[in-house]
């Protein structure tokens, strides 16, 4: 059985993507069979054919270079780029727990390490008409434990937190923050990360600037935040 771990933002935009194919990158290069899934994704745009593109499993496995096919990393993908809840009240096709839940455990049953991706930040719903149904529900029933991504700069220490005392209140661990768009050297992004990692009591395990292509963080300790 792989070893498997959610990755979540404090919300949208925060580059959760483009640090999970870092993350994904260092556990292939490591000699790991790495998966990647994600239960939705919005803002997608079409083929010729008409198909949709899945953009962030595009952009993952681009950066990291895994063999897993597209087909395999997300169960539900809509064209309009709003929340999944909205956008399949436009398109049709809600989320249902039951297909994201047998397209996880497929794809745990193919690869070593798994890294799932939220859409948006924590409580993002991802359908609302059919069923209420968010992104905790799918990582407590997945059992996974979390990592955070959040922007390094002005605002963050709120974000984190909030979110850190969020996932702690619904009973899911959180393993480690990984800042976003950080510059070493800048006072306030060296005081944020002291900052989020006092009031969450969660390590800061990397930071990523702008324009790298490889994660700070030892391999070893990469693969310890996975369960």
């Amino acid at each position: 059985m792989s070893r498997n771990i959610f990755v979540t933002g404090t919300g949208t935009d925060v580059g959760k993507t483009y640090v999970t194919g870092l993350i994904v990158k260092k556990l292939r290069k490591s000699g790991v069979d790495a998966g990647y899934y994600k239960s939705a994704m919005s803002g997608n745009e079409r083929r010729p054919d008409g198909s949709l593109i899945p953009g962030d499993a595009l952009q993952v496995k681009k950066m990291s270079g895994i063999r897993q096919p597209l087909e395999e990393m997300c169960p539900y993908v809509y064209e309009t780029a709003v929340s999944p809840h909205l956008a399949s009240r436009l398109e049709g096709n809600p989320v249902q727990m039951e297909t994201v839940l047998n397209g996880f455990y497929k794809v745990c049953e193919e690869y070593e390490y798994v890294t799932m991706e939220g859409s948006g930040g924590i409580l993002c719903p991802l359908c609302f008409d059919e069923a209420d149904l968010r992104l905790p529900e799918v990582v407590k029933a997945c059992g996974l434990g979390c990592l955070m991504i959040a922007d390094a700069g002005l605002g963050t220490i709120n974000d984190v937190a909030l979110t850190a005392y969020y996932l702690k209140a619904q009973g899911i661990p959180l393993k480690g923050i990984i800042l976003n768009h950080y510059r070493q050297g800048d006072m306030l992004h060296e005081d944020n990360r002291k900052m989020c990692e006092y009031y969450t009591g969660v390590p800061v395990v990397a930071c990523v600037a702008d324009g790298d292509t490889e994660l700070s963080i030892n391999i070893e300790d990469l693969k310890t935040l996975y369960e």
